[in-house]
């Protein structure tokens, strides 16, 4: 993995708070910083990975349109294209 230098500015307060909180981690600054920023991404990417499982669950729950009845012939590419027709129109 390359790791890439980011310059970033903080109010006084905030640098302080990173500065105590980094050693209490024992760590630096800038690796607690990437830490957190790590820590955000990875929950967005789960949050999105969930959203996605359940609109593929919920489309996966909705009854097949049938193209045709038994002893109908199959429609043409032209008909099936008609979106009237898949709705229900």
């Amino acid at each position: 993995m390359v790791l890439k230098n980011v310059t970033i500015t903080l109010d006084d307060e905030t640098a302080r708070w990173a500065r105590i909180r980094a050693a209490e981690r024992n760590t630096s600054v800038s690796r607690l910083v990437g830490e957190m920023l790590r820590d955000e991404m990875e929950k967005q990417q789960g949050k999105r990975r969930v959203e996605y499982e359940k609109a593929m669950r919920d489309y996966l729950a909705i009854a097949p349109v049938p193209l045709r009845q038994p002893g109908e012939k199959w429609p043409t590419r032209e008909e099936v294209h008609e979106r009237h027709r898949l709705r229900g129109h």
